[in-house]
């Protein structure tokens, strides 16, 4: 009996993977546990393991390969199973697993060939909450850096082909000054390259051109600045590091800090944690703060949940555990999604302010700046202080700036005065 190993969802966002690398032959025997492959989603290689005992009949994809999720890749059986139907480099058997109306399904477990074999009733759920669109397409989209969200589709029930990738290409060179297509250019690069080297745009690159060219071209992004004094800030650091030190293993980081003030702040001002969801604004009940990372694959977001209910010593126990993973590609793809509200700093490179692009589907972004003594006026006098730049990017759709403002005050006045945070 020939039993198809699929690409399999490694978390509740993933649509797609890479096969990174095959670690089996045709016709080698396998056990139930054995690794067969590598797998690169948008945030993490992962292996994949056997759930058939038998021999390794046909591997249908080359390594490299970017396929949706639930695709055919390869066949287990025994030897003298007959094979033919299945051609070398082309998809199985569509997954044709029964699905029940009554029972709940995620619309993205459903890959495009299995789409036809629905029920009319979830045929019609999958149309309205996936994006379909040709494999042609979708790496017309990775390689112009489009999302497809924002693609029109031509062909049969809104599939987006080729075609439509490619029109709108050509209506956005029309529309966007050539400074605008140029930042975008620059963003899509971060890691240095040897000259006239080409990089291909796919896996975790060409997820974060998608999602950061989605959140330029479909948000109302506004950005607050504001320079405050983080004298208080850097003593409670100190002190925290000296009396931490030994039960931690570890020094607390200003990052560590700065989410139990977000987390805070956003508690007290509920709308900065909110997303919009088909026409409406939805008010999230829990507090996710993820922390943007700068790793071999590229920029990486891990989580700390429930951010709000966790001390400091607690929030720098898991953002280290959680970047550490990150950083080797073991995260899994749940550690690096839902987050309601990110932090992303680049003080350590000497910057003092710059406008971060949202972290879809959340509404605000906090942009920190470095830390460095400067002087300051206090009561009538100059003096040295500690001297601190946020930025706030926030979505005019979800937010005003009033609001914003406020929130952004908030976050201010907890960073002057940490001690705060105990109240």
């Amino acid at each position: 009996m020939i039993h198809e190993v699929i690409l399999p969802q490694m978390g509740q966002t993933m649509t797609e993977g890479v096969i990174v690398r095959w670690l089996v032959r045709e016709d080698q025997a396998v056990k139930k546990g054995d690794v067969l492959f590598e797998i690169e989603s948008d945030k993490a290689v992962l292996e994949v393991e056997s759930a058939a005992e038998g021999h390794v009949r046909k591997l249908l994809y080359p390594e490299g390969s970017t396929l949706p999720v639930l695709t055919v890749v390869a066949l287990i059986g025994n030897l003298e199973d007959d094979i033919n139907g299945y051609a070398a480099g082309e998809a199985a058997t569509p997954v044709t697993t029964p699905v029940s109306e009554s029972v709940p399904f995620t619309a993205s477990l459903v890959t495009e060939h299995a789409v036809e074999t629905l029920p009319q009733a979830l045929k019609d759920r999958v149309v309205r909450e996936r994006i379909l669109a040709s494999p042609r397409a979708r790496r017309v989209a990775r390689e112009k850096g489009i999302a497809l969200s924002l693609v029109e589709g031509s062909g049969p029930n809104g599939r987006i082909v080729e075609a439509d990738v490619l029109a709108f290409v050509e209506v956005q060179a029309r529309a966007t000054p050539m400074t605008a297509k140029k930042a975008i250019a620059a963003d899509s690069i971060s890691r240095p390259t040897a000259s006239g080297q080409t990089i291909p745009l796919a896996g975790v690159r060409a997820r974060i051109g998608e999602r950061m060219a989605a959140s330029a071209y479909t948000t109302a992004r506004v950005t607050l600045t504001t320079e405050l004094d983080a004298t208080r800030l850097v003593e409670v650091r100190t002190q925290l590091k000296d009396v931490l030190a030994d039960s931690l293993g570890f020094s607390i980081s200003y990052n560590d800090l700065l989410i139990a003030i977000c987390a805070r702040a956003l508690r007290d001002h509920p709308n900065l944690n909110s997303r919009i969801e088909g026409n409406c604004i939805r008010m999230l009940d829990e507090i996710h703060v993820g922390l943007a990372v700068d790793t071999e694959r590229g920029l990486l977001v891990p989580v700390v949940r429930n951010a709000d209910r966790l001390g400091v010593e607690d929030i720098a126990r898991r953002i280290r555990a959680v970047v550490a993973r990150a950083r080797e590609g073991r995260c899994s793809p749940d550690e690096l999604t839902g987050g309601t509200f990110t932090i992303t700093s680049l003080g350590m490179y000497g910057v003092d302010a710059f406008a971060p692009i949202i972290n879809l589907p959340e509404c605000a972004i906090l942009g920190v700046g470095r830390i460095s003594l400067r002087p300051a006026v206090v009561d009538g006098k100059i003096v040295a202080r500690q001297r601190m730049w946020l930025s706030l990017s926030f979505d005019h759709r979800v937010v005003d700036g009033a609001p914003a403002a406020r929130f952004l005050q908030r976050i201010t006045q907890l960073v002057e005065e940490p001690c705060l945070l105990l109240s």
